[in-house]
């Protein structure tokens, strides 16, 4: 059931939500008020399509799963599959932005990387000596993760500030030592929280955010190959066109090879499977020979040029 949710001012400039498309944005902020109170919803684009576009029919599923693609990339979200074979999303940063009154239990399956189990005591031990810290790399957003075990519920601190309730079992991995501490270990309660209102994005603690990767991405190219054409496609076309350009920037195509192929479909209004074809036309056609003209004179013997018949 859907909830009222806070969008804070900081939202509109924040570097992780500049990186993403204003669809894609927007599915974020729709996605606030669909969560369950820990943040969490079916990772289904056909069901985000009718929750939050029902009536905007030209962005469907395919729209939407692009949307999320974006937003995984940009470590908003968090998508991972749960111990029913179903995928599941959550938002990364929801215990920071969300005070929630009471919040209830979550039905849907914890993310194994980020939601730690209740109960467990972070350690606070000393790493022995010659113990080399090292950080564990994430995953990489996007991609469906296995979650296997007992799903648990972050646990509530009693005396914990108001800021904070909710969270008191939500850890990350972090590779910095703190005053001798290990690489996991976590105090209960922080003391250097800084300011209240953050950056909505994944910023890291005690700095800026990185800049945005300068990528392209599936979405981008489509939009610029449908505002090129004199009429928008279909959008069963530019759905097509979208799972066939992401397959190429998978595969390392320069992007503007696979512009130049789409300046070939858009030109010639063939069936989207054959991108692929006009990217490879586009990168290793030959180019002809260039023909030669010559500008015509007389000829200087005209009986030999014309053999007599003048």
């Amino acid at each position: 059931m859907a909830r009222i949710r806070t969008i804070k001012p900081e939202a509109f400039v924040s570097e992780s939500l500049a990186t993403v498309s204003l669809t894609a944005e927007r599915t974020f902020f729709g996605l606030l008020t669909q969560a369950d109170d820990q943040g969490r919803h079916r990772d289904h684009a056909a069901i985000i399509a009718g929750q939050l576009w029902v009536l905007r029919p030209d962005h469907g599923p395919s729209d939407v799963e692009t949307d999320l693609a974006q937003l995984a990339d940009a470590g908003l979200i968090c998508r991972y599959r749960g111990p029913d074979d179903k995928r599941y999303l959550h938002i990364v940063t929801w215990h920071r932005h969300q005070k929630i009154n009471r919040p209830s239990k979550s039905r849907l399956p914890a993310c194994p990387h980020h939601d730690a189990p209740a109960g467990t005591t972070p350690s606070l031990a000393a790493p022995t000596a010659g113990a080399s810290v090292t950080e564990t790399a994430p995953p990489p957003h996007g991609t469906v993760r296995e979650c296997s075990g007992e799903v648990r519920e972050p646990a509530v601190s009693p005396g914990a500030d108001d800021e904070t309730a909710g969270q008191a079992g939500f850890t990350e991995p972090s590779g910095r030592r703190r005053g001798g501490l290990g690489a996991g270990a976590v105090t209960p309660h922080r003391t250097d929280l800084g300011p209240r209102i953050m950056d909505l994005g994944n910023t890291p603690s005690g700095g800026a955010s990185a800049p945005a990767p300068d990528t392209v991405s599936a979405q981008q190219l489509i939009a610029e190959y449908a505002a090129a054409c004199p009429h928008r496609p279909p959008k069963d076309v530019l759905g097509h066109l979208s799972r066939e350009v992401r397959k190429l920037l998978d595969e390392g195509i320069a992007p503007a090879h696979i512009r130049a192929g789409l300046e070939r479909h858009r030109a010639k209004g063939l069936h989207p499977s054959t991108l692929p074809s006009l990217v490879h036309e586009a990168m290793n056609a030959t180019p002809a020979a260039p023909v030669v003209h010559r500008a015509w004179t007389n000829p200087t013997d005209v009986e030999a040029a014309f053999g007599g018949d003048l």
